[in-house]
């Protein structure tokens, strides 16, 4: 008998991300946006308190579900950046915003259960819940009048009592769609009738382009005890991807049995990660370095979206937030040929929209955390591909 992982395993996709990334990397002269992060470094002041943790000897196990300092931090930037009443006593810090969403899903999530996934969506969160045996059905969003719409009628029919949890990214990646607040009440009215769990992904809440600090949370109409549980993350904001470090919100009544489930996945994040979580989150220089990053994504994002525009024959819908412009080139379907062939014979690396599900098929996602000069060899890479088709 063959050695082999189980079947849910086995069924999972591998990251077409990565299969293009692979291809170009260790070549100097790849321009690469294929991946969700930008090139500057963590601030200097969230680094200096990481590093003066480990220098105190923070390098012990620590509570599983986070350091009371940082819950308590967490706890205040929540409620003051989207009003609603956060408390430490509905936090739970997590080693990273996916081991966060893989944790949501492990305490709700059963096998055979089904869970309804609005897409297109990073691949990662609509396979962890088939990974537990969950039945996911996908949700596309449209396009209407060059903008990423969501059918909410449509959701709210396909959301039937026998639904046992709705998983929405917004800001999405990779479309950069939003969800305004009267979505989000006629979303939760509906799960709350039929007993629907909620998994609002908002990791991208503040990287929002409509003069707003911050796109609303889902959490903002809820009450304590609704079946809403919010999932974000320090990697985007505050320029920490590799740091691994999240943290859910959740009702009240769950908290006894979270520290179970978090120390049967990591048993804690380190005590020196979560000190830097602290000081981006309290102090005075986290807020600044929010608002110069969303500056600059704001410049970028004007750079990228009318550069291609300027090239012609590019369909490339608007979005409110997150940092990726999600586009088709007219005549082009297999994203994955073109990707591999930007990488290979331009030395422009994109992600293919295929990675994002079947949805994105003959799509390309261009992260545009990047910076000016960058984006402008990476406009001129894409022009001298559509000249040489």
């Amino acid at each position: 008998m063959t050695a082999t992982a189980r079947p849910e395993v086995l069924a999972l996709s591998s990251s077409r991300i990565r299969d293009i990334a692979n291809a170009g990397m260790g070549r100097s002269d790849i321009a690469a946006f294929w991946f969700g992060e930008g090139d500057e470094v963590t601030p200097q002041f969230i680094r200096d308190a990481a590093q003066k943790a480990i220098s105190d000897g923070e390098t012990f196990y620590v509570h599983n579900l986070g350091l009371p300092a940082l819950r308590e931090a967490i706890a205040t930037y929540e409620s003051k950046l989207q009003g609603f009443a956060s408390s430490p006593d509905r936090i739970a810090v997590t080693g990273s915003g996916v081991s966060a969403l893989m944790i949501a899903n492990q305490l709700v999530v059963s096998p055979g259960s089904k869970v309804v996934v609005v897409t297109p969506i990073w691949p990662n969160i609509a396979e962890a819940p088939r990974l537990i045996g969950a039945e996911v059905t996908r949700f596309a969003l449209g396009v209407e009048n060059g903008r990423w719409t969501l059918d909410l009628d449509r959701l709210l029919e396909t959301l039937t009592p026998d639904t046992r949890m709705l998983i929405i990214n917004a800001p999405n990646n990779p479309t950069g769609f939003t969800l305004d607040a009267e979505a989000q009440r006629a979303i939760l009215a509906h799960c709350r009738k039929h007993g629907i769990w909620i998994l609002s992904d908002e990791v991208y809440e503040r990287l929002v382009f409509d003069g707003g600090a911050a796109a609303p949370s889902m959490l903002v109409h809820a009450g304590p005890e609704d079946r809403v549980i919010r999932v974000n993350s320090f990697s985007k904001a505050w320029r920490m991807t590799g740091w691994r470090l999240g943290w859910l919100t959740l009702p009240e009544t769950m908290m006894p049995d979270v520290p179970k489930v978090i120390e049967y996945n990591t048993s804690c994040a380190p005590a020196f990660i979560q000190k830097g979580g602290i000081a981006a989150l309290s102090d005075p220089r986290g807020e600044q370095s929010v608002a110069e990053l969303r500056a600059g994504l704001s410049a970028s994002r004007k750079l990228l979206l009318d550069g291609l525009d300027h090239l012609g024959g590019i369909e490339a819908p608007r979005s409110d937030g997150a940092m990726y412009a999600f586009f088709r080139i007219e005549g082009e379907t297999d994203d994955m040929n073109v990707a591999k062939t930007l990488v290979t014979e331009h030395g422009l690396g994109l992600a293919p929209g295929s990675a994002f599900g079947p949805e994105g098929a003959g799509w390309l996602r261009w992260c545009f955390a990047a910076r000016p000069e960058k984006i402008a060899t990476g406009l001129e890479r894409l022009e001298a591909f559509l000249r040489a088709r």
